[in-house]
């Protein structure tokens, strides 16, 4: 098969997991999930023609097997140059393997012209095996809702997706020792929780519903983060046993506290962390904290990045 281009760039959006809508499989679906896909950190490949696979720059190895198994699955060849200009740093919550996989999938969809969507590509590349928020942040952007798995789902269906204010400013706090809970760690994880009760999982879903995505089409930055708050503290302490508290990081937890007492709202952690996160409504409110944090919080290993929502999908570049 004959390249339908000379080069392909990808810029897939890193994104915000903002929590599970319903753990407890009563009504016969899993998982559903929120968040949103973010501006400032992204995923960037290029691929262009060359005789042997060559993969230069960040993640080599890990996009190097990636393409040879995508390129089985397709039956392409690989006669491929790929350069990885920017990566999502991995297992930080930030969605940098699903990102990476769709990133990849959509540049060789674009070089070789295979008219695959992107739930295809999430399909050969096995992503979404229980969150659809980086599937629906590489499509559309923006905040995000899917509805989790059901006996007969492909990939989580997207449920809405809504423009997030573009005057919303998020920080996040790292903890740069350590990583979230991934790979087998997390699936093994998942079977040591306690049933979730189906009481939770409702009033999640009916705060979700009725307050938290009204409140970000009104534009309502409380009332949005009243219900990010209350869902990542109701869904931290049910993996609390796993992960040693409602946040991964003692250190970030600590910071998130602070953040709060600061008015802070829509306090959490990204995935399985250590990432912390929170959103104040305008730049100037953001950069404040910023500066108090780094005052109050100087450590080698707590850093901290102010970023606001992306409200479209993934940049596919042909040239």
């Amino acid at each position: 098969m004959k390249p339908h281009h000379q080069k392909v760039t990808v810029i897939a959006p890193a994104r915000l997991h903002m929590g599970f809508i319903d753990l407890s499989g009563a009504l016969g679906r899993h998982f559903g999930s929120i968040g949103m896909a973010l501006e400032q950190i992204h995923t960037r490949v290029e691929v262009s023609y060359a005789e042997t696979l060559t993969v230069n720059g960040l993640c080599a190895d890990r996009v190097a097997k990636a393409l040879s198994r995508l390129c089985r699955r397709l039956q392409l060849p690989e006669s491929l140059r790929v350069d990885v200009i920017a990566a999502i740093p991995e297992h930080i919550g930030l969605g940098s393997g699903t990102q990476l996989s769709l990133a990849l999938g959509a540049a060789l969809n674009a070089f070789y012209a295979l008219n695959l969507s992107v739930r295809d590509i999430a399909h050969l590349t096995e992503r979404g095996a229980r969150s659809g928020i980086g599937i629906g942040a590489f499509e559309a952007g923006g905040l995000v809702v899917d509805g989790g798995r059901g006996p007969d789902t492909v990939t989580p269906p997207i449920l809405a997706q809504i423009a997030v204010p573009e005057s919303w400013r998020f920080i996040l706090v790292f903890d740069t020792r350590g990583q979230g809970l991934h790979g087998e760690q997390e699936v093994s994880a998942f079977r040591k929780l306690p049933p979730f009760p189906r009481r939770e999982a409702e009033r999640l879903a009916y705060l979700l519903l009725m307050q938290a995505m009204p409140a970000i089409a009104e534009q309502n930055l409380t009332a949005f983060g009243e219900v990010i708050t209350e869902l990542q503290n109701s869904v931290g302490r049910h993996f609390a046993p796993v992960q040693g508290g409602v946040f991964a990081s003692r250190e970030v937890a600590q910071t998130m506290a602070w953040l709060q007492a600061q008015g802070a709202v829509a306090i959490g952690q990204t995935s399985w962390g250590p990432t912390g996160f929170c959103a104040l409504p305008d730049p100037q409110r953001a950069a404040h904290l910023l500066s108090e944090l780094q005052r109050h919080f100087a450590s080698h290993y707590l850093e901290f990045q102010v970023v606001s929502a992306r409200n479209s999908g993934a940049d596919i570049i042909r040239h």
